[in-house]
């Protein structure tokens, strides 16, 4: 049996022994197996495991064949969201294994609402999630709004190892506290000013309004065709922040930057203009790599959305709902590395094509 099958042989049920007919651990397996072959809702996961009994008994004892879909949905929401995520992290183990030690990771945290778990009763979830440069998820914490990301980020911090790498989040995340937590844990940071900072956003912004000290600064840009016109990024930072007040304030300081991102599109130009404080020395490069891979934790939410319609699912249990979140992300990690073939295919057209032969795709997922 493959190994992170294996592992959830030790799921701890919590349900009477005697009335048990499905075993949770062949629901959580199912439930990933379906996610990857593009099913998104309940009864299109019951449907799939009905289609494919044969096969998915090569992997699941399925005692009493598959169970319905209120059946499955009724488990996943007793389902431990930590023990899930553990099956999450030993993949995520499984897919870098080969990677060795290289350039420092970036880790893009931000956060995403449940929109489909909303009712007028009820607040949706929202996640925050840690999404590496390469768009995998390496981990999440569920909060009840949006403005409760600033706890979840040093718990969900506590739960992985940064060591080394280089932390970044929107401007809501850009708390002394968390910069504390993110120091603590041996990480640089990256992290985004916006008018919640008050004095600080506005200190930074004056200091590259000086044309004179802005030639001063280390200076990089990139130019390229993107979103049907031109895209020019520019990058500014600086080391000079001894004049800063709050400096004493943010743990391991030691640069400011900025970014101007112009794009001219049908003879119309767009210029945009954002701030950030960091703990990295003078190397405008690795500013700029952070900033651009920030991109990446939106791109993985968009892809909750858009390949794996997140927000139409309108799963009002919460755990169930978040199991499933995490599931999908799972899911994305996996899609991310696995190649169908030589020419390369979206993440939507590969959970199409494993959804029209699971058994081959399944195999070679499971054999990675």
């Amino acid at each position: 049996m493959h190994k992170t099958l294996k592992y959830l042989e030790q799921v701890e049920d919590l349900r009477q022994k005697k009335k048990i007919l499905y075993k949770m651990s062949d629901i959580i397996a199912l439930v990933f197996f379906a996610m990857l072959a593009n099913a998104d809702e309940w009864i299109a996961i019951e449907i799939f495991g009905k289609e494919h009994e044969k096969f998915l008994r090569r992997y699941l004892e399925l005692p009493n064949g598959i169970p319905s879909h209120d059946t499955i949905q009724r488990v996943f929401s007793m389902v431990s969201p930590e023990f899930l995520q553990k099956f999450q992290l030993l993949w995520n183990e499984m897919l870098s294994s080969g990677e060795g030690e290289k350039i420092k990771k970036i880790l893009a945290i931000d956060g995403k609402t449940q929109c489909g778990n909303r009712n007028k009763d009820q607040n949706a979830n929202h996640i925050v999630s840690a999404v590496d440069e390469k768009g995998i998820c390496l981990g999440q914490k569920r909060v009840e709004e949006k403005t409760n990301e600033i706890t979840a980020i040093p718990e969900l911090l506590d739960d992985l190892n940064v060591k080394g790498h280089i932390i970044t989040t929107d401007a809501m995340g850009t708390q002394t506290q968390i910069v504390k937590k993110i120091w603590k844990k041996k990480a640089d940071y990256v992290l985004a000013l916006k008018g919640n900072q008050g004095r600080l956003h506005e200190d930074v912004k004056l200091y590259f309004d000086d044309v004179g000290l802005l030639e001063q600064c280390a200076y990089t840009k990139t130019i390229e065709k993107a979103r049907g016109g031109i895209e020019k990024r520019e990058y500014w930072q600086s080391v000079d922040i001894a004049w800063l007040e709050q400096k004493k304030d943010w743990a391991g300081l030691k640069s400011i930057a900025m970014t101007r991102n112009t794009i001219v599109r049908n003879e119309v130009e767009i210029t945009e203009t954002r701030y950030f404080i960091s703990s990295l020395p003078l190397e405008v490069s690795e500013i700029a790599r952070a900033i651009r891979g920030h991109w990446m934790v939106e791109s993985f939410h968009w892809h909750l959305d858009v390949t794996f319609r997140e927000d139409d699912n309108h799963t009002l249990e919460k755990q169930a709902a978040f199991n499933l979140n995490i599931m999908r992300k799972l899911a994305l990690n996996v899609l991310r590395i696995y190649e169908l073939r030589k020419t390369p295919m979206s993440l939507k057209m590969k959970r199409f094509a494993i959804g029209t032969n699971p058994e081959r795709h399944l195999e070679n997922i499971l054999n990675l």
